[in-house]
């Protein structure tokens, strides 16, 4: 696990021949579970069993064992609350619309010794025009575990891939993770449950002019990713999507995205990572190929009070070269960003940053300012 990233010792250390106590072995275990998402399915499978002996340890760190671990109750619930404030100034119009308060509720059942089911419920509240609101929304519902060597995902899920430069959004179908230590991968297949492939933002809607692909919900698609941890510190990931459209677009009936990239620590403090796509689709006068590189000092950890990071990035991303990126007001544009984190409690963070670039479509100027808290449970 300490090769695949999932822990790094006590407090980022490992001691040598010191005995540990069971409490610094909980913190272990806590930072794994946080970092399962990384694990293959024989550590995850690993992580449930140390979940299982350190509960009470566990539980005296605010952390939650699931039902099966404590035998208490065979449901937990853990999420997000978050308030955001942005406001953005496109062409000397400013909005500050897509400003809301957000309530992310996941609710995770054990299934058996080894899998689980999920749902996430979320619900949105808009500072300016409650017409927007999304609330009792079921945005997840999905089945997991380990399966044929691997990990087996069957529902609606969310996929994330690579880097998250093309794809930040739902699925329904399977998804098949296996590896080893060294090299994962993946394939997934269903279909799309995005409507608008590289939309902008349709809560602000600040570039009517983007060029983007409408009318994708319900097509076939495919996903396929490989992995590969090249040392303890740097990794590269490429991915392919491939989405069957109803009707035809730009004379194609279907459309391709290539993404890769890679990341790495440069020393104890700084980390760099840097992402690049491109689509099949060419229309006249708009670019298919973009990319986000991005440099970052120190780690805001959310188990850790006063932890903080720094970071800037440069992205260019126009909106046929993403499906539904991860990066906050990329679709469309291409700038600078700089921003912080900072944990000022447990389980709490606080985010601001500042983009200024410009729109792709048309080079007109572009600016955000966010500010925002979100509370851990």
């Amino acid at each position: 696990m300490a090769n695949a990233g999932i822990v790094d010792g006590v407090d980022g250390k490992y001691l040598g021949e010191r005995t540990i106590t069971r409490y610094e072995m909980a913190q272990i275990v806590a930072k794994a579970m946080e970092r399962s998402n990384k694990a293959d399915a024989e550590n995850r499978a690993l992580i449930n069993k140390l979940a299982t002996e350190f509960a009470a340890e566990l539980n005296s760190l605010g952390v939650r064992v699931s039902a099966l671990e404590n035998k208490i109750d065979n449901v937990k619930f853990t999420g997000e609350v978050r308030a955001r404030y942005d406001n953005y100034n496109h062409a000397g119009t400013k909005s500050s619309g897509n400003s809301y308060s957000y309530l992310d509720l996941w609710a995770t059942a054990q299934i058996n010794d080894t899998w689980v089911a999920k749902a996430e419920m979320e619900g949105k509240n808009y500072a300016n025009d409650s017409t927007k609101d999304n609330t009792n929304n079921t945005t997840k519902v999905y089945a997991t575990g380990p399966a044929f060597g691997g990990n087996l995902t069957l529902g609606k899920f969310d996929p994330f891939t690579a880097y998250g430069l093309v794809m930040d959004d739902n699925m329904s179908g399977a998804m098949f993770e296996f590896g080893g230590k060294k090299v994962q991968a993946r394939v997934a297949c269903g279909k799309i449950n995005v409507d608008i492939l590289g939309s902008v933002d349709t809560t602000t809607s600040y570039d009517t002019k983007a060029t983007v692909i409408d009318g994708a919900e319900g097509s076939k698609y495919a996903l396929a990713e490989m992995d590969i941890a090249l040392s303890p510190v740097t990794n590269v990931k490429a991915a392919y999507h491939r989405i069957n459209l109803d009707t035809t677009y730009a004379g194609k009936d279907s459309v391709t995205y290539y993404e890769g990239g890679f990341d790495s620590k440069l020393s104890k403090n700084f980390g760099v990572m840097a992402t690049a796509s491109k689509s099949n689709v060419e229309v006249s006068g708009v670019d298919n190929k973009g990319y986000l590189a991005q440099i970052q000092y120190k780690k805001a950890d959310t188990t850790k009070p006063g932890s903080y990071d720094i970071y800037y990035n440069n992205r260019k991303i126009p909106t046929l070269a993403e499906i539904d990126s991860t990066w906050d007001y990329s679709q469309g544009v291409k700038g600078n960003q700089v921003g912080f984190e900072y944990v000022p409690m447990a389980n709490t963070k606080v985010t601001a940053f500042y983009l200024k670039g410009n729109l792709v479509s048309d080079s007109s100027d572009f600016k955000v300012y966010r500010a925002q808290v979100s509370f851990f449970f």
